[in-house]
């Protein structure tokens, strides 16, 4: 049964998505959480890769606890970013796109969230996993709030 709602979940998808397979290129299973502090990530690093976060491939993987409280691993790490000068920023999820197949999922499938962050008139638009794991860092464009 999950098999089949798997497979019906990435045929609507990818009907919606465009077609293709979603490889991700940025999962790395060995990283580990970074702690929190005071309700955010305790962020250090910054992204190097101008595609990390911007591109479907190279999202930005939360996934490091179960499915169900994956959500707040986002808040976490919105918590801990500023716009370029420090601005405050506010998130939204705007789309859940790109089916992949994901052994992390209890469906078998893994979408990607797509989040709208804005910061006085300026916005950009990020990729988000919450099922794989890999290194969190500051994408370029924010900065780590202080």
């Amino acid at each position: 049964m999950k098999k089949i709602i798997a497979t019906l979940l990435i045929l609507i998808l990818e009907t919606s998505c465009g077609s293709g397979k979603l490889v991700i290129r940025n999962i790395d299973n060995s990283v580990r959480k970074l702690q929190t502090i005071d309700g955010h990530f305790d962020l250090k690093e910054y992204a190097t890769d101008d595609l990390y976060g911007y591109n479907m491939e190279y999202p930005i993987n939360l996934g490091y606890d179960n499915e169900r409280n994956n959500p707040r691993n986002v808040d976490y790490f919105f918590k801990a970013l500023a716009g370029p000068n420090g601005e405050p920023i506010i998130w939204e999820k705007i789309e859940v796109c790109c089916p992949y197949e994901s052994k992390k999922s209890s469906t078998g499938a893994g979408t990607l969230e797509i989040y709208k962050v804005s910061y006085g008139t300026s916005s950009l638009r990020l990729y988000v996993n919450l099922f794989e794991k890999g290194k969190i860092l500051c994408p370029k464009g924010l900065t780590i709030k202080k």
